[in-house]
């Protein structure tokens, strides 16, 4: 029965935060424009494609680790572009 009314008091919760808290969460979703965009784009594209070179360098050092170094460099050139792209659009 607990369970119940935990789950019945969570659906309230949620019911009056989705009627009363709407424009609050769309001026927030919309703080980024597309600079901030591509910026965090950007710098998430630089970690995974050191991640995967790291990966590719450290841990798996055989065949498979060219595959790994090869992607996080497509990682890097990507995040390049994304990087010269800031600004333009």
């Amino acid at each position: 029965m607990l369970i119940l009314n935990e789950i019945n008091l969570h659906l309230k919760q949620t019911l009056f935060l989705t009627i009363f808290a709407t424009p609050n969460l769309r001026t927030s979703v919309m703080g980024m424009n597309k600079n901030t965009v591509l910026g965090w784009a950007t710098l998430i594209m630089i970690l995974m494609g050191l991640l995967l070179i790291g990966l590719g360098v450290f841990k798996y050092s055989e065949i498979s680790g060219w595959g790994f170094v090869a992607v996080g460099v497509g990682f890097l050139a990507n995040a390049w572009v994304f990087s010269a792209l800031k600004g333009r659009i």
